[in-house]
């Protein structure tokens, strides 16, 4: 019983995540303006990506072994996101 509720708490917080960057990456805009939710889906993985590189940087600072690599990832996997950013935004 209580592998089922921790494991149901687990999927949770995935299903949250999704929900909470759909919202931000602007889920309600294409309701209202009629166009297509490719921008939305493109956020989203945006956000999920600049998630992952924030993990990898916490795991640089709470990791003993193999610090640099997680730093030097989590900085390089945020950059990948600030440049889809700016590609979205047609600043790049």
């Amino acid at each position: 019983m209580i592998e089922t509720s921790s494991k149901i708490r687990a999927g949770f917080k995935y299903v949250y995540l999704v929900a909470f960057f759909a919202l931000l990456a602007g889920f309600f805009h294409p309701l209202i303006t009629g166009d297509s939710f490719d921008s939305v889906i493109f956020g989203v993985f945006v956000l999920f990506v600049g998630l992952a590189g924030g993990i990898l940087l916490y795991k640089s600072a709470t990791s003993e072994k193999r610090r640099e690599i997680y730093f030097g990832g989590g900085f390089v996997i945020i950059g990948i996101s600030l440049t889809m950013i700016f590609l979205i935004t047609g600043r790049a």
